[in-house]
């Protein structure tokens, strides 16, 4: 009987594709919020497209492999991006009112809350994804904070802050590419001891 007969998934592994669709879309914003570029449609263009529609179909795939994390991860976190595009856009058209510092600090604590229940999730896995979901955790602080303050200084650090976590979602995206391309760890994950997990979010038993 065939490897397909038996019902073996045969499927690419989606993480590489919903993390760097994050990580990208992430260090882009962020550069905009450490004041290096501005907000412009690129950012946007890549807020709905990669960081939006393409990690949406990362957890789409995740779901059909079975893996709850990288559903919830990957779907919440593309319709972040398309939720983050329109509150910025919708008042620009005329369909609802701009969104006040406080709304703001709302949203965004309501984003840290979800992803710290993902970085204990994360806990399972690698050390990689430890660092990608614990400074997603720190940048929606930081950002909640400053614009419940409008504390430049602290948006600025978010900025910052925002591209070291979107620069490790691309590392973590390279990693499982690159290593699974050569068959040997080419970038290291930090795997734990107890438990090799191979992709980034690869199911715990």
């Amino acid at each position: 009987m065939s490897d397909h007969a038996k019902g073996h998934d045969h499927t690419a592994n989606p993480a590489p594709l919903g993390l760097l669709g994050f990580g990208m879309t992430t260090v882009l914003l962020n550069l905009h919020n450490a004041g290096i570029i501005e907000l412009g449609a690129m950012i946007l263009a890549m807020g709905i497209f990669y960081g939006g529609i393409c990690q949406v179909c990362a957890g789409l795939m995740e779901w059909k492999k079975g893996n709850t994390f990288g559903t919830v991860a990957f779907t919440s976190y593309g319709f972040f991006w398309l939720s983050l595009v329109a509150i910025v856009m919708l008042p620009k058209t005329g369909l609802a009112a701009a969104t006040s510092g406080a709304g703001m600090a709302a949203y965004l604590t309501l984003w840290g809350l979800l992803t710290f229940v993902l970085f204990i999730g994360s806990l399972r896995l690698n050390r990689v994804t430890q660092i990608v979901f614990g400074s997603l955790v720190v940048l929606f602080a930081l950002l909640a904070i400053g614009d419940a303050t409008g504390n430049e200084g602290i948006k600025l650090v978010a900025g910052w802050e925002g591209i070291f976590c979107g620069a490790s979602a691309i590392y973590a995206a390279a990693a499982q590419v690159l290593n699974e391309v050569y068959g040997r760890t080419v970038l290291p994950l930090g795997e734990l001891a107890s438990r090799k997990l191979a992709p980034v979010f690869a199911k715990a038993a």
